[in-house]
């Protein structure tokens, strides 16, 4: 097992800007307000390193492939990323949820997992980390993945409000598109060079 700092550091910022506005962070910072915060971060992130084992196991298998078809996929990848941030996030501030007060590990521990198991699917994080998996290494990629998703939503759940009233979601998903649109360029950049 061969970790690279790099490549750690790299998955987690990239996975952190995507996440901040999704919204799971939202609904991390709703059930948090009705139940023990502590019991939804165990859920939230359990379930978000069963997705970034998904998507680090499709990203593997994307390896496979010859390099310049890896550096294309992960080129139209990152730009599809740019492109879904750099849109807006387009109404999920009207996604809120009426969620019930819940008590106890299991029941909060299961509501906390199953809303993030069913939200995440397909979503911008995911599809990222399989993509840096491809191309990063598995391990790597796998702890800055998770770290960053548990990071938002512990950040959701200790910090959420103030974030929300001080810092422009706009902002965070610019900084982020704009990053991955570099990386787009990077790699596209790199299929022809390398």
């Amino acid at each position: 097992m061969h970790l690279d700092p790099l490549a750690i550091i790299t998955a987690f910022g990239l996975i952190f800007l995507a996440e901040l506005p999704d919204k799971t962070m939202f609904a991390s910072l709703a059930m948090g307000t009705r139940m023990r915060p502590l019991y939804v971060w165990f859920g939230t992130s359990s379930s978000f390193i069963v997705h970034v084992a998904i998507a680090v196991g499709a990203g593997s298998l994307i390896g496979l492939l010859p390099d310049w078809v890896v550096k294309l996929v992960s080129a139209s990848l990152f730009a599809l990323g740019a492109f879904l941030l750099l849109r807006g996030s387009g109404g999920d501030d009207d996604d809120e949820a009426e969620v019930k007060t819940v008590t106890g590990f299991w029941p909060v521990y299961s509501t906390a997992f199953m809303a993030v198991f069913i939200s995440e699917w397909g979503d911008l994080t995911q599809i990222t980390t399989a993509n840096l998996a491809a191309s990063n290494g598995t391990w790597s990629t796998a702890i800055g993945s998770a770290a960053a998703l548990m990071s938002v939503s512990a950040l959701a759940l200790l910090a959420g409000k103030f974030i929300a009233k001080r810092v422009p979601l706009k902002t965070v998903q610019r900084i982020g598109g704009i990053c991955m649109l570099g990386l787009a360029v990077w790699t596209a950049v790199e299929i022809f060079t390398g």
